[in-house]
């Protein structure tokens, strides 16, 4: 039984309508860094009134101490940053929940992977918090020799020094369990087509969505 159609109305540019009369759709973009994701958030805000709340903006909020927050990468080097995960996650999840029942659109740009010192199963409590939305999954890929030239062609400083082997752990840990509504590769497609790719989707939606399949794993 194929799930019933999300839409939001077009009212961009403009004012929106006083009542909230459907949800708005939630786009997560998981992949590596330099994957290309924020190039398709501004895609996807090109076509319309799209919040972004992806890692960068909410990691502006976070206190030094706590960082690189949710941008915490795979090895299991900050066993003590970990514990707060599970709450900034959650934080963040019901946050693009909270934005969708006042009928906003909005997109997250994130790295979801479980390569911690021990699996905190972050995915799956995630999606959990999306139940009953308008929400996709998608999977935003490139192939590692165009991220290493990425990187060398934007160098520029940050909270980590990254070598090669960090891409390469990024590239295994974050498509694990690879589970999406879509996969995009950014080598292959520009950044609008990714969002062309994205929105109609929302009217004809999978059964069941990434996030009902991942939502009902026992992880």
């Amino acid at each position: 039984m194929r799930a019933r159609s999300f839409s939001t109305p077009s009212r961009w540019p403009g004012t929106p309508s006083k009542s909230v009369t459907a949800p708005g759709r939630i786009v997560v973009l998981n992949g590596p860094p330099r994957a290309g994701k924020s190039s398709i958030v501004a895609a996807l805000q090109a076509r319309g009134p799209w919040i972004n709340l992806g890692v960068d903006v909410y990691n502006r909020a976070m206190p030094a101490a706590l960082m690189p927050g949710v941008g915490l990468r795979p090895g299991g080097e900050r066993p003590d940053l970990e514990p707060w995960l599970p709450r900034l996650y959650g934080a963040l999840y019901e946050s693009l929940a909270a934005h969708s029942r006042q009928g906003l659109d909005v997109v997250a740009d994130l790295g979801h992977h479980d390569f911690y010192s021990q699996p905190l199963h972050l995915l799956p409590d995630c999606a959990r918090r999306l139940a009953g939305l308008p929400a996709l999954l998608v999977g935003v890929t490139a192939p590692i020799e165009t991220i290493l030239e990425r990187r060398r062609a934007n160098a520029r400083g940050g909270f980590y020094t990254v070598d090669d082997t960090i891409v390469q752990r990024w590239q295994e840990a974050v498509h694990e369990p690879g589970i999406y509504d879509l996969t995009v590769d950014t080598a292959a497609m520009t950044p609008e087509q990714c969002a062309e790719a994205i929105v109609p989707i929302f009217a004809d939606p999978p059964e069941p969505s990434a996030f009902s399949r991942l939502a009902a794993s026992e992880a």
